[in-house]
């Protein structure tokens, strides 16, 4: 097998990953990737048709992934009670992706003194659990965003622009407790560091 082949190979095994994406954004930078390999291998062998349809598959997703990043979206949360009928739905709804995220998930609501839906242009695109610890921490039990909106958007706007909320409620610090690997990167690409006690910690200021 040459060098040629191989960069076939990979391109059609980059494209068949992200079909298996939910994320889209992750679907469209997969699938970019892979339609660039597809270019090069169109190249290489002299095929024009594989040259121009991935050349219009990248240009394709790199239009979705630029009004992806720049498009302004209206950022609002709705606070939730423990009875809430569409609450323990969207719960038994997504349980187990919730379960992958945060193993041993249970709803408690007495434990939340902070329990709100994240919306995206109204449609629901999160849910955000957390109980206050002493008088100056919040612990997070529960930030859980729906596949199709995991771009991080949703966290920049809960733990930065949310922050007034947070300091209005006494709140200096908001520490999370990870139990995956997905889970401890998410946390440190919105700006936790672990501490001494193994917990990840944001200053609130």
């Amino acid at each position: 097998m040459d060098i040629i082949q191989i960069i076939g190979y990979a391109a059609s095994v980059i494209i068949a990953v992200s079909m298996t994406m939910s994320s889209i954004v992750k679907f469209r930078l997969i699938n970019l990737a892979g339609a660039f390999t597809f270019f090069s291998y169109g190249l290489f062998i002299e095929s024009y048709p594989i040259v121009l349809l991935n050349a219009f598959i990248i240009s394709v997703d790199i239009y979705y992934l630029f009004r992806i990043y720049t498009k302004k979206e209206l950022f609002s949360i709705i606070e939730v009670r423990g009875g809430n009928n569409y609450l323990i739905n969207f719960l038994k709804f997504h349980d187990k992706e919730i379960q992958k995220f945060f193993p041993g998930f249970q709803y408690k609501p007495e434990l939340n003194t902070v329990s709100f839906f994240i919306l995206r242009n109204m449609a629901v695109a999160g849910v955000f659990f957390a109980h206050k610890e002493g008088n100056s921490s919040l612990k997070v039990g529960l930030d859980y965003v729906i596949p199709e909106y995991r771009d991080y958007k949703n966290a920049k706007f809960v733990y930065h622009r949310l922050k007034g909320k947070f300091i209005e409620m006494g709140i200096k610090r908001i520490i999370v407790l990870p139990q995956t690997f997905d889970h401890v990167k998410y946390l440190r690409k919105v700006g936790f560091v672990k501490d001494e006690q193994g917990m990840f910690v944001k200053l609130i200021n």
